[in-house]
């Protein structure tokens, strides 16, 4: 933790670009992901529904870890184990060191670290390393890497937890289409697995991933939220989709697969058709675990 911390003083990844394909120091969207977070882990089953246990003082490692709104949540159900997360970005770190003061959460931790360099902690260090929702920033080809670096972090027989999602689907028009448009331009800039750009497709490389990284007893377990019309979900998951809609608009264009012009007649439409009366939803997500040998 002190080399962790040392490092962040030291301000070595202020400039760093991110790939992240949304202004992540938006304040709407430290808004969404803190609603998000609590979003899926009350879908999920809670926050950490594969697992029996922890071990007593267990060390955590939340990777991308935003707001903090999962670390936090594990902090504060498990006061005896210690919660580090780290991200990118300075002013979300900021952000999730002030929600554990706050919260008089002694055992959370947040630095600012990118994920894609290697990680200023000693061999292993963690029991349980928590990634959600990577695929927004991650290239194919920087996660072998990124699963090499979190074996070497956990320590023999620790867990290495990877949850993350497609798109949905829905019964409105505009909002498939701007679904489409995300997946196109997430395959233009190098950050899909989809062979044709019609879907994220992160889904279905997690398990073979987490193998051939030489992760033991990978299992799987997915999840569903309905967020229809009428449903107690829909106006939470609503305003996460259409917070998320406005905020990628600049990704859209940059990447060229929509103009300027175009992009926001499409997003109202979007915004019209969630609220309707006969609009239904489903959103899915996987969790993938694996034991480090």
């Amino acid at each position: 933790m002190s080399a962790a911390e040392e490092q962040a003083a030291k301000g070595q990844r202020g400039e760093e670009h991110s790939t992240y394909f949304i202004d992540a120091d938006e304040a709407a969207e430290l808004a969404r992901l803190m609603q998000q977070d609590r979003l899926v882990t009350e879908a999920m089953g809670g926050l950490l529904p594969e697992l029996e246990t922890l071990p007593a003082e267990a060390q955590v490692l939340d990777l991308a870890c935003g707001p903090g709104g999962w670390a936090l949540e594990l902090a504060f159900y498990y006061p005896q184990v210690e919660v580090i997360g780290v991200d990118l970005s300075p002013s979300v770190i900021e952000y999730a060191n002030a929600q554990a003061q706050a919260r008089h959460l002694a055992n959370a931790h947040f630095t600012v670290m990118n994920i894609l360099q290697p990680l200023a902690f000693a061999d292993a260090t963690f029991d349980l390393i928590n990634a959600r929702f990577l695929a927004g920033f991650m290239r194919p080809q920087d996660w072998p890497t990124l699963l090499a670096e979190c074996r070497r972090l956990l320590k023999p027989g620790g867990v290495l937890r990877l949850t993350e999602s497609e798109w949905g689907l829905t019964t409105s028009p505009a909002t498939e289409r701007y679904y489409a448009l995300c997946s196109a331009a997430l395959k233009r800039a190098g950050q899909s697995f989809s062979p044709d750009g019609r879907h994220l497709g992160i889904t279905p490389v997690l398990a073979p991933l987490l193998r051939r990284a030489g992760f033991e007893d990978v299992r799987l377990r997915g999840g569903v939220l309905e967020w229809s019309s009428g449903t107690p979900q829909h106006y939470g998951t609503f305003k996460n989709i259409f917070v998320m809609f406005d905020l990628l608009k600049p990704f859209l264009v940059k990447t060229g697969v929509i103009s300027r012009e175009e992009v926001e007649p499409l997003y109202q439409q979007a915004v019209a058709e969630m609220q309707a009366d006969d609009f239904w939803a489903v959103w899915f997500w996987l969790t993938a675990w694996g034991r480090q040998p």
